[in-house]
């Protein structure tokens, strides 16, 4: 039996499809049409961080500046406008999703739940989440932090992630909150924290950019693997396979195996210290075979 659609719901659907497709080309025609894109960029991450007069750096941050280049060259474009704007653990995602953010690129971990407001590009960094402590502080695993004040930055999973790690049963500890990572490590570092636990590359990045390095140590399990990969609005297909293409790209050339050794394994802006942090097996994994994984499928394995 064949149905007649009337003419109104025939518009209603064209209507809702076109709306759709606007929806879903935004960000790009947006690009395109103001000639500048928005890069969410961190203050004092290991993988973005400033050096001070509105100047970003780091290994997420120069490898944004190469897909952007890439965006350039596909939108045809004789001159893109790189606009920075600083994020923090709590508003990243709000900004990416009300469109303040076209592209963040910081150090946000890919999981289930945030999959729900924003959509991630290609993992390009896979993190261990770990403990850093004073080198003289005689801790060594989690069990030692019972009685002892832990300090993490508001917005991120870490201590979540720690109470919920299966040797911190029955340990019982004092958590304070940095504003962000440089406040979390000055907690430590004046003594008002006995450990700062983040993601290994923060700790490393920090423990690197302070005054006197081998006063810190990183120590303890690894309380989680987690996939690091740039933010970009939800459902909007042809940006995210923009921002992909271009990150196997660079995996493929061997572009983003540069950046990684450049920004982690010499020495860095602005004290010029070596973070020191080798390329993880993880990462290689998640390199070798590109994809947009949260990190829930990492805690199957």
């Amino acid at each position: 039996m064949t149905y007649k659609t009337p003419l109104l719901s025939t518009l209603a659907l064209a209507s809702l499809l076109a709306v759709t497709v606007s929806a879903q080309a935004d960000t790009l025609k947006k690009i395109k049409d103001s000639g500048a894109i928005t890069l969410g960029v961190r203050e004092s991450s290991g993988l973005s961080y400033t050096i001070g007069n509105g100047k970003y750096v780091g290994f997420h941050t120069e490898m944004a500046e190469r897909v952007i280049a890439d965006l350039q060259k596909q939108l045809g474009m004789a001159k893109l406008e790189i606009k920075y704007q600083p994020v923090t653990s709590q508003n990243r995602i709000p900004l990416v999703q009300n469109g303040t953010v076209d592209l963040e690129c910081g150090s946000t971990t890919n999981n289930t739940a945030r999959q729900k407001d924003v959509s991630f590009a290609m993992t390009t960094y896979v993190e261990e989440v770990r403990i850093a402590t004073k080198a003289n502080s005689g801790i060594t695993t989690i069990n030692q932090l019972n009685g002892k004040t832990v300090a993490t930055t508001t917005g991120t999973t870490s201590v979540q992630t720690l109470r919920k790690h299966e040797r911190a049963t029955g340990v019982d500890f004092k958590e304070v909150f940095g504003k962000d990572h440089a406040d979390s490590f000055l907690l430590l570092d004046s003594g008002r924290a006995d450990a700062f636990v983040m993601d290994g590359s923060i700790l490393a990045a920090n423990i690197a950019k302070s005054k006197n390095p081998a006063d810190f140590k990183i120590v303890g399990e690894v309380l989680s693997v987690e996939p690091i990969a740039c933010m970009l609005h939800k459902d909007e297909p042809a940006f995210k396979k923009a921002v992909d293409d271009s990150i196997k790209g660079l995996i493929k050339s061997g572009e983003l195996a540069k950046l990684y050794d450049k920004w982690f394994m010499q020495p860095i802006p602005p004290a010029n210290t070596k973070i020191g942090l080798p390329l993880s097996e993880a990462t290689k994994a998640a390199w070798a075979n590109p994809n947009d994984k949260p990190m829930e499928d990492y805690a199957k394995k």
